[in-house]
């Protein structure tokens, strides 16, 4: 006789199914929207036009919603804090609660008030601009090889959309109070080519993430000979296009000429035995609607690998298990996005407030698993300065009191070619010092006067 077994979804600490409704949000809810017709919406050309740039922008999109103690808030913050300039697509700011800014989870990380940093600990004393230091391993301009068989190119240094916490904000986008950027050198031509012929004469490289900045600013002549050149090299197996934008500006991926050329792309993919996938970024579910489904499938059916997602802790965004699964399942089940990685937020200046210690990490790892088929479980990763990544489990060892990780690696980047002592190094990254016991962060004020400012 069959034993009689229930697992009662009231008594899981993570309910499914899913209870939000998978709907565009109404656009013309907004006063700044309401007049806007749904060929219009639809439009890439028109998202692009009407990004919301600065603060009277965004006033004129939300209209009253935006109060003048939260304008002014914002304000505040890109004189003294921000670290990106504002642009936000309509799309993205259509995602968010209109009602409650102050503590709404996508305008957290895409237009940060000075309010939401914390006063004391803004900065990690150890944050840098280029916290990951990808530039010391460009092999050429732009192309970072920092693991053994795989490389990063940056094809441009512009985004459809700045998010508050971008890991590189040393290089992409305007310059702003706090941070004169950063700029390429030499004209996208020569930088390309140089690459490419890096990697004609580097057969250990078989895998390309195609990023910057966004692709979706790259124009797709461009992108698709680039890509398309990739595919000529006969040890690339893997390219990966990375791109916030198919969240945040989905229009873009279903205009036709972008269409036919991923398409032909994907086709040239399958003749050379090489593996494409899309790469995104979505870091709340709010933010997985109907249009982004719409991209997603459209990519899918013309043979790409597969669409993954890469999305940051962060917190007040999506810091707890509940969010973090909720995030997961609308990726899975609404947009056909597989969640595959969700990073440590990196130390660069300002951003400490997003920040999660390792142990908080560690336990988010915990409570997601089981929930989730294995091949869709995101691994919890941190991207230790001068190693990579890592597992948020692989930690060597853990100072809790002083909030400092150790961490090993088994190759050396592209800098240490001749360090024999690399591989037998421990590397470290830093816990926000606010997480840390009363004796930690008075250690950390004590390392203030001799460390100089980053900001």
């Amino acid at each position: 006789m069959a034993r009689k077994v229930k697992a009662d979804p009231s008594r899981q600490p993570f309910q499914y199914p899913l209870k939000r409704v998978f709907v565009e949000p109404d656009w013309k809810r907004l006063p700044g929207y309401k007049e806007v017709s749904q060929k219009d919406w639809e439009s890439a050309l028109w998202q692009r036009q009407h990004s919301v740039k600065n603060v009277k922008e965004l006033k004129d999109a939300l209209g009253s919603y935006l109060t003048d103690e939260i304008a002014e808030d914002l304000l505040r913050d890109q004189k003294e804090r921000a670290t990106m300039s504002i642009l936000v697509p309509p799309q993205m700011l259509n995602t968010m609660n209109e009602r409650d800014l102050q503590n709404d989870p996508v305008r957290r990380y895409m237009l940060p008030m000075f309010s939401d940093r914390h006063a004391e600990w803004p900065n990690h004393p150890q944050a840098s601009r280029d916290s990951l230091h990808e530039s010391e391993m460009w092999a050429t301009e732009g192309l970072t090889h920092r693991y053994p068989t795989k490389v990063l190119a940056e094809m441009i240094s512009t985004c459809p959309q700045y998010c508050g916490h971008c890991t590189r904000m040393d290089l992409v986008g305007n310059s702003v109070p706090q941070v004169q950027k950063h700029k390429f050198e030499h004209q996208p031509k020569e930088r390309y080519e140089a690459m490419l012929d890096y990697l004609r004469k580097t057969p250990s490289v078989r895998d390309v993430v195609v990023s910057g900045g966004d692709v979706a600013n790259v124009p797709i002549a461009q992108l698709e000979a680039f890509v398309s050149a990739l595919m000529d090299i006969p040890n690339i197996k893997d390219i990966r296009l990375a791109t916030k934008a198919l969240q945040a500006l989905p229009q873009h991926f279903l205009q036709d000429d972008v269409l036919k050329a991923f398409d032909r792309l994907a086709k040239k993919a399958w003749e050379r035995g090489v593996d494409i996938a899309v790469h995104t970024h979505v870091n709340h579910a709010n933010q997985v609607t109907p249009l982004v489904a719409k991209a997603v499938k459209k990519i899918l059916e013309m043979g790409f690998r597969d669409v993954r997602n890469q999305g940051v802790l962060l917190r007040g965004v999506n810091s707890t298990a509940k969010d973090l699964l909720e995030l997961c399942f609308s990726l899975l089940d609404f947009g056909k996005i597989m969640p595959y990685y969700f990073y440590q937020a990196d130390m660069i200046p300002n951003s400490e407030h997003w920040r999660l210690s390792i142990a908080e990490a560690k336990q988010l790892q915990h409570d997601i698993m089981g929930y989730l088929p294995g091949f869709a479980t995101p691994r919890v990763t941190v991207d230790v300065p001068y190693v990579g990544k890592r597992w948020v489990h692989q930690i060597a060892d853990y100072d809790r009191v002083k909030g400092v990780s150790y961490w090993t690696k088994n190759y050396r980047t592209g800098i240490e070619t001749d360090d024999e002592g690399a591989l037998g190094k421990r590397y470290e990254y830093y816990d926000p010092v606010y997480t840390l016991p009363a004796e930690g962060q008075e250690y950390w004020r004590q390392q203030l006067p001799k460390t100089p400012a980053h900001a």
